[in-house]
């Protein structure tokens, strides 16, 4: 906000002056490092640790259509999967990825807006980075469930025939049953996730480790080698293996989004201690397991279980594929709320499921789209191995954009020679562009439904950023700037009423359109007016010290903008008592907050497409009303509504 002359601004929520100019990350240090190592093995790695029950058997099932099932061809599956593991998670994510932290928090959001602070502006180039990459995990928060839970239900299948009608019903049930809970929140049951995922890791390694001694020879699979010579030599073939292979690092990108609930350290102790060596085992020994038994391959992780461990085994894979897709839930809930405070999304209805923890919370809406979307992914293609060729198009492409943005930080936030970021960013996006290009083959195949479901969210918020920004053009050239209006009042001198009353506006230099009708309709004015602005930052939080910016206008004005950062709820009340603390005069009982409440309809003479001004309509209707999304008390607030055309 501009200084103007003669106003006096307070800034803090205390006459101190050395308020610190970031947020405070999140106290990482509750439960000691080994509770954060469990908690990060529970949430973190569900997605990443379920894939073993379908990524190599997706893998070889290419080989066994082609009839090159051969001991070559298995050990160089399983090369590449020890190589994607290794370069991709390991390399890229858990020691260069993880260092870009938005003061603690972690996400393709949260780095878009750090590219952006970086470069010292918005900038084009990052918002549509990180708004692609944003799409492309909708996508994928809707396949995730489905495959999870799908391919360990099918577990049941081995047990008796009996159960194949049933796969696609208990799935259901569960998936159902999942989304149901969100709404009580899942604080008491995550206590259980942890340990329930280190019983799942430890007996796949198990396993794995006891049927390495089938077919020793699959421990040449740690030679890259292998790998790139059943690339060279099979052709196509090869390729399309590979975009199965990838199935094994799906997932990959809650290391990163949930970064900031347990700390970096935990995240990578718990993936180079524990994960990493149970999936490299599993995956071995179901090569071997393969190698001696060619007729495993149908299913080798559940065959790899002794008749009398197989249906304990199913129970406990159904456990944690119900894990992985909550926190692939819990990951869609807390991106939705970076896109609403970022402005990319209609303001949303955000319950807060904890008392105690900020990012337990439930959005209605996305968690009801969710369900849609996933039982008709469980209908239509109704097999764990369709809709694996629709899994990977949407995990390979949000780490083509995650690498994009993240040369963006090391170059002008970490300030690396340009040549070293252009290296560093070339070494990883090779990589990436061949496995997003085996994945494209699977397009025909389902690979269409991240693609298709990707580009409904990009339009989505690109209508409702452009019409948010044409309605915002649209209503300044209408408004009177405050301070013309205070010096037209202190001469028209209206009936002045007892209180103070609150209005909420997008711009703190121009009158509110509420308090412009209140005047013109009521002909009356409170003795004490405050302007709020609610602005958020490209930080994930914002430390009390700088939440509010207060300026005297004049006598009986004053004008505050509240700081808040993506990860946060904006609770103007909250803003409020930290203000009155400060010496700001308020007192809830004699406040009333006047809201305006638009209705939006189209128009003609619209920049927009018809049909975009439709969409944009249709959006501005879903969007929660101020009161709710404010927290602002609902026997507090006027409202006063208006027609705007776009």
């Amino acid at each position: 906000m501009t200084e103007q002359p003669g106003l006096e601004r307070q800034t803090g929520a205390t006459a101190a002056g050395h308020a610190p100019d970031h947020a405070p990350g999140h106290e990482h240090g509750k439960g000691g490092l080994l509770g954060l190592v469990v908690g990060s093995i529970g949430v973190v790695y569900g997605d990443i640790g379920t894939s073993p029950l379908y990524a190599l058997r997706e893998s070889l099932a290419h080989e066994v259509q082609a009839d090159v099932l051969t001991e070559e061809s298995v050990i160089g599956s399983i090369s590449l999967l020890i190589f994607a593991l290794i370069f991709t998670v390991t390399i890229k994510y858990i020691f260069f990825v993880m260092r870009a932290d938005n003061r603690g928090e972690g996400g393709i959001l949260s780095l878009m807006a750090l590219a952006q602070t970086a470069l010292g502006r918005q900038t084009k180039t990052a918002f549509l980075l990180g708004v692609a990459g944003a799409a492309l995990f909708a996508g994928e928060a809707m396949i995730t469930p489905a495959i999870s839970v799908l391919s360990s239900i099918e577990g049941l299948e081995l047990v008796t025939h009996r159960f194949s009608e049933y796969v696609i019903p208990i799935t259901i049930f569960i998936l159902v049953t999942l989304f149901w809970v969100q709404s009580h929140g899942t604080a008491r049951v995550a206590a259980f996730f942890g340990p329930i995922m280190i019983l799942f890791f430890l007996t796949m390694g198990v396993l794995g480790a006891l049927h390495i001694a089938d077919a020793p020879q699959v421990l040449s699979a740690f030679n890259p080698r292998h790998g790139v010579v059943f690339l060279l030599t099979h052709g196509w073939l090869g390729f399309t293996v590979l975009g199965s292979v990838f199935l094994a690092v799906t997932g990959v990108e809650a290391l990163y989004a949930d970064m900031g609930h347990f700390g970096r350290f935990p995240i990578q102790v718990a993936w180079v201690g524990f994960v990493l060596p149970a999936l490299l085992l599993n995956y071995l020994g179901q090569g071997a397991l393969v190698l001696s038994r060619p007729e495993a391959v149908g299913n080798p992780f559940f065959l790899m279980a002794p008749d009398w461990g197989l249906l304990p085994l199913v129970i406990l894979s159904t456990m944690a594929t119900t894990i992985a897709a909550q926190a692939v839930i819990t990951g869609a809930f807390s991106l939705s709320r970076q896109a609403i405070q970022l402005g990319l999304l209609p303001r949303l209805e955000i319950t807060h499921t904890s008392a105690m923890l900020e990012g337990q919370i439930y959005i209605g809406r996305i968690n009801r789209i969710l369900l849609i979307g996933v039982l008709l992914l469980v209908i239509a293609f109704k097999s764990s191995s369709a809709l694996a060729s629709a899994y990977g198009i949407a995990v390979t492409g949000t780490m083509v954009l995650s690498t994009s943005l993240l040369f963006i930080v090391a170059w002008r936030k970490w300030g690396w020679p340009l040549w070293l970021a252009i290296v560093f960013a070339a070494s990883f996006l090779v990589v990436e562009f061949t496995f997003l290009a085996a994945n494209l083959l699977k397009v025909v195949d389902g690979g269409w439904v991240p693609l298709v479901l990707g580009g409904c969210v990009m339009i989505i918020m690109w209508t409702w950023v452009r019409g948010t920004r044409l309605l915002g053009e649209k209503t300044h050239r209408d408004s009177i700037p405050i301070m013309d209006l205070i010096a037209m009042l202190q001469k028209s001198k209206p009936t002045r009423v007892p209180g103070t009353a609150v209005f909420l506006t997008s711009d703190p230099n121009v009158a509110p359109t509420a308090l412009m009708h209140n005047i013109k309709h009521n002909k009356v004015l409170h003795e004490r007016v405050l302007i709020i602005c609610v602005r958020t930052e490209n930080r994930p939080r914002v430390a009390p010290e700088r939440r509010f910016e207060l300026t005297r206008l004049s006598d009986d004005f004053s004008s505050a903008v509240l700081h808040f950062g993506f990860m946060e709820s904006p609770r103007v009340p909250a803003a409020l008592a930290l203000m009155r603390k400060s010496g700001f005069k308020y007192d809830i009982m004699t406040t009333s907050f006047f809201l305006g409440r638009r209705t939006i309809k189209e128009s003609p003479a619209s920049e927009m497409p018809a049909w975009q001004d439709k969409l944009y309509v249709a959006l501005t209707k879903q969007s929660a009303n101020a009161t709710d999304f404010f927290s602002i008390p609902s026997d507090r607030v006027v409202e006063l509504g208006a027609q705007v055309t776009i």
